[in-house]
């Protein structure tokens, strides 16, 4: 073995080390060095990860970088960074949707405590990364991603009659019920009929290619609920809920329900964990502490993140620009980036959908 062949094995050892911070798993691990090769003055490495990149290859690299330096590389390091999204495994006997990689439901048990924000700046959040992203407002009773997204009173299209256009906005495609009807009249509908009309609203909406569609579920553990997570694949769900004890006892009935019917819980967000005052900086923790810290543990899932209570959050939602898009370098819009970092590494390390695989082919030999 030359000197310079070794020399690459040993600095394909040290970047396999790493242990990726959103992901919480080791380069080597994930098979996610691509390319390597190097001389005397330069490392040039290919990086594929299972997660969107955007935004990330500069603090990768620099990490990167540091553990190569501590390992006595001192050549400067040239970083190619690409997302490579698959789809993951979902609940038997269900299969991905065509064009769909990966449904992620947000739901939570109970009302009032942010679900649907949460869901739209996790879309948003992952399309500015770089992913392809899709929203289905699930919440037929009570749609409030038209105002979020800032699409009002826009109505969706349809060529043929059979199939919808979903409308789109800050560059993910959405769907919900509340662009279909009057948005001043109750839906005044029953189970079966709810249950049809969100079925429609998945199948027949032309989606396109899509690497994330989340669901913003309704609140509850009722039929609605139970009907969505039996008919549709779903690759993961996410809990949110508040610090207080009674929003933490709904979430886990609502963690309960997504584990009956063996759809994977990615992890717990506690919204509302803190509020900073912007006139004082006193940060006082208005519904308690640790609630969803605790729930993540005794489930053993992960805690994707604490969100701020602030003000300024329900003023950019309602606004039809949430946070994502109207403050991403705030503290508020990073926290909503390394939530979304922290779901799609939890939903990368689920396993692969091997539906549509091909069939090993194993030759024996005759006796």
């Amino acid at each position: 073995m030359s000197e310079e062949v070794a020399q690459i094995a040993v600095i394909r050892a040290v970047i396999e080390q790493y242990l990726d911070p959103w992901i919480e798993q080791t380069l080597g691990a994930l098979g996610a060095i691509a390319f390597l090769d190097a001389d005397h003055s330069q490392i040039r490495a290919s990086i594929r990860l299972p997660v969107p990149t955007g935004g990330y290859e500069t603090e990768l690299a620099a990490a990167l970088g540091e553990q190569l330096r501590a390992a006595g590389f001192a050549q400067k390091l040239v970083l190619d960074l690409q997302a490579a999204i698959v789809a993951r495994g979902v609940q038997k006997p269900l299969k991905p949707l065509p064009g769909i990689r990966n449904i992620v439901a947000v739901g939570s048990a109970k009302g009032g405590v942010g679900k649907s924000t949460v869901a739209v700046n996790l879309a948003l959040a992952w399309a500015a990364m770089g992913a392809r992203v899709g929203i289905l407002d699930a919440d037929i009773y009570g749609p409030s991603q038209p105002t979020m997204l800032g699409l009002g009173r826009q109505k969706p299209t349809s060529i043929d009659g059979k199939h919808i256009r979903p409308l789109e906005a800050f560059g993910i495609k959405a769907m919900s019920i509340g662009f279909l009807i009057d948005p001043d009249q109750p839906a005044v509908w029953r189970g079966p009929m709810v249950t049809q009309a969100l079925t429609q609203l998945l199948g027949e909406t032309e989606w396109g290619e899509l690497d994330y569609l989340v669901i913003d579920m309704p609140p509850g553990t009722g039929d609605l609920q139970l009907t969505l997570a039996q008919r549709v694949p779903v690759a993961g769900a996410i809990i949110v809920t508040t610090p207080q004890e009674i929003a933490v006892a709904d979430a886990r009935k609502g963690l309960r329900m997504f584990e009956k019917v063996l759809v994977p819980v990615l992890g717990i967000v506690e919204n509302m964990s803190t509020h900073h005052c912007t006139q004082c900086g006193h940060e006082d923790a208005i519904f308690g502490t640790g609630g969803g810290e605790a729930l993540a543990a005794e489930a053993h899932i992960r805690l994707l993140g604490r969100l701020p209570l602030d003000t300024r959050i329900r003023v950019e939602a309602d606004a039809g620009t949430p946070s994502v898009v109207a403050a991403a370098t705030s503290p508020r819009g990073i926290a909503y980036r390394d939530l979304a970092r922290r779901a799609a590494g939890a939903l990368a390390c689920r396993p692969r959908d091997r539906s549509s695989a091909f069939p090993e082919i194993v030759v024996e030999r005759a006796s």
